[in-house]
């Protein structure tokens, strides 16, 4: 079988699988994401045994220590993994309810019910632990999923995925409802992303290269965001106490993320003030700075800025620091350079932060809060598959909600058009 009947003949079964789900109640997909947790605990031995085949090959192709860290399975992240699982199984189903209903004049009934998109692929990097997240957020709403991870963790999951498999067989599901590409080569991905009317949506998680490879060659409505350069604004009505903790969470807490702040953006009529003390609480964090020239006058130390720059996502201890004029100096800034991620305004003024919620046009926007808080988990969601920056259909985080879209439904007794 050449790669691209592989491809569809796994399609086919994905989509036998929502079919499968699609008829399932909520009891009967809980009752298999509790089963694959309890089956990734019994098999963890199993599981870190095929990983250890993915980071030996990692240390001889001499991947960074950050990715290996990534990719490696040990016993604390395979108990993280069911934990997962079980959590996903707790919250409520968004599949078949009415979120609307409204009557007509004639008497007919009519609403709005979320129902699974159906078959959701996704194509992901490294961590084998998106192999259970994204199968448990899928499966909750009643998708099936097509799992395409990268080659560097093939071994580890093939394991996972015959694991969770075999849980959901078990519980009398279609096993289709988790399928697996495990073809390393990027043909594949190719030949996936050409299946319009079997796979209806593509959810890309890595980096810039590989979602924007996705988004260019797909045929499927895509959910994704390139990168995340997001933005802090102190305002010159902040509390200057205030707004240094969340500057400091925002960059330093986890730099590594989408919505850490690559810029911040300092008031003119408080630079002064703000930057020395946040400037060495960030170098004593192992921050390297770069400045404007304005900065750089008040912080000499700080390397220059580049235009360049503004655009980085540069998911490392390194931040911009820009002085502006005011608040619409601000916005425009984000305007040019922002990717519509996340963003923030740290101010005490209630029409300013108002006015900064209203015109800024990003996935979420924050008044006097670290944009480090952009997550589906932080904000009630439960869990998340992604964040989404697109203005169809999903942004922002994608929980279960966002992994369902709606049909009408229509109640009557008779009626006819005239």
């Amino acid at each position: 079988m050449d790669i691209k009947d592989f491809v569809i003949t796994k399609a086919a079964e994905a989509k036998a699988g929502a079919r499968s789900l699609g008829r399932a109640s909520s009891g009967q997909k809980n009752a298999a994401l509790i089963r694959m947790a309890d089956a990734l605990k019994r098999r963890s031995k199993e599981l870190i045994k095929e990983n250890s085949k993915d980071v030996a090959f990692a240390r001889k192709k001499g991947l960074s220590g950050a990715m290996i860290d990534r990719l490696t399975l040990n016993e604390k992240r395979v108990n993280e993994m069911s934990q997962g699982l079980v959590e996903v199984a707790a919250l409520p189903d968004p599949a078949g309810e009415v979120i609307r209903m409204w009557q007509r004049p004639n008497g007919m009934t009519v609403g709005r019910m979320r129902v699974p998109i159906g078959v959701i692929g996704i194509i992901y990097e490294s961590r084998p632990n998106v192999t259970a997240d994204a199968t448990s957020l899928c499966l909750k709403a009643g998708n099936s999923v097509i799992l395409r991870g990268g080659s560097e963790a093939i071994h580890s999951n093939r394991a996972i995925v015959r694991t969770l498999r075999d849980a959901v067989k078990a519980e009398g599901l279609h096993e289709g409802a988790v399928t697996f590409i495990d073809i390393p080569d990027r043909e594949a991905v190719m030949e996936l992303l050409k299946l319009e009317g079997t796979v209806d949506l593509i959810i890309p998680r890595g980096g810039e290269g590989l979602i924007r490879t996705v988004t260019e060659n797909s045929r499927i409505p895509v959910l994704k965001h390139y990168k995340g350069v997001c933005h802090i604004f102190v305002d010159r009505d902040a509390d200057i106490g205030m707004a240094g903790e969340i500057c400091f969470n925002a960059k330093v807490q986890r730099p590594g993320t989408c919505n850490a702040m690559e810029t911040m953006l300092v008031d003119r009529k408080i630079a002064k003030q703000f930057l020395p003390s946040m400037a060495e609480r960030f170098r004593k964090a192992g921050v390297v700075l770069k400045g404007c020239p304005e900065t750089r006058r008040v912080l000499p130390f700080a390397d220059p800025v580049r235009e360049e720059d503004y655009y980085k996502e540069y998911l490392d201890l390194v931040l911009n620091v820009r002085v502006v004029k005011d608040m619409e100096e601000a916005m425009e800034h984000i305007a040019r350079y922002g990717s519509a991620h996340s963003e923030s305004i740290v101010t005490k003024d209630y029409a300013k932060g108002m006015r900064f919620l209203r015109e800024v046009d990003s996935s979420a926007v924050f008044i006097n809060a670290s944009t480090r808080l952009n997550d589906g988990f932080q904000f009630g969601l439960g869990a998340e598959i992604g964040i989404s920056t697109d203005k169809i259909h999903a942004r922002g985080p994608m929980g279960l909600e966002e992994l369902t879209c709606t049909k009408f439904i229509v109640f009557g007794n008779g009626q006819l058009r005239e």
